[in-house]
């Protein structure tokens, strides 16, 4: 699920308790979390509405109900109301401060030695496109962007507005490497 980044602001800060999509079929299911720029939401409830209410329509941020009914005009599927709360921070956040650990090392081993080389290419552009850090790797930028997520998993990377940057974790890794 994507979201404005106001309505982020306001789900963490408790203001916004619903989202409204319009969906072919249900894309998310209660319990679960997203991880988003304002932290862990969680999802509460799924359910199909034909209208929302002005209450409703209030608790996601609108000003009533014709105005959530607009915000989708010529889309196609069932309108769904969506129950969320913020869960927490990103611990990926705190987990780029803590030192690399032995586990980490293992995980990187027996993932391939790209993991060293996408690591040192991030140190030495930090900011880069994917797109170009991709072709200097003769790779497709999708499945590129997938292998550093998964470095982003271990904290070792953060996403920038463009590109990426390694965290403090991850520049411990090259320099015990």
């Amino acid at each position: 699920m994507l979201f404005r980044p106001a309505d982020l602001e306001g789900i963490a800060a408790g203001r916004i308790t619903l989202q409204f999509r319009r969906w072919e079929r249900p894309r998310v299911r209660p319990g679960t979390r997203l991880r988003t720029p304002a932290g862990v939401l969680e999802i509460d409830s799924v359910e199909a509405v034909e209208r929302p209410t002005d209450e409703d329509a209030r608790a996601a941020g609108y000003e009533d109900a014709r105005h959530v009914l607009a915000s989708f005009a010529g889309r196609t599927g069932d309108l769904y109301r969506i129950a969320l709360h913020h869960a927490g921070p990103d611990p990926r956040i705190a987990l780029r401060e803590t030192p690399p650990d032995e586990a980490v090392f293992a995980k990187l081993d027996r993932m391939g030695e790209w993991t060293y080389a996408v690591l040192r290419a991030i140190a030495e552009h930090p900011g880069r496109r994917a797109p170009d850090l991709a072709a200097a790797f003769g790779r497709e930028t999708a499945p590129f962007k997938r292998d550093v997520r998964k470095l982003k998993e271990l904290g070792l990377t953060e996403s920038l507005e463009v590109g990426y940057r390694l965290s403090p974790r991850g520049e411990a890794v090259l320099r015990s490497r």
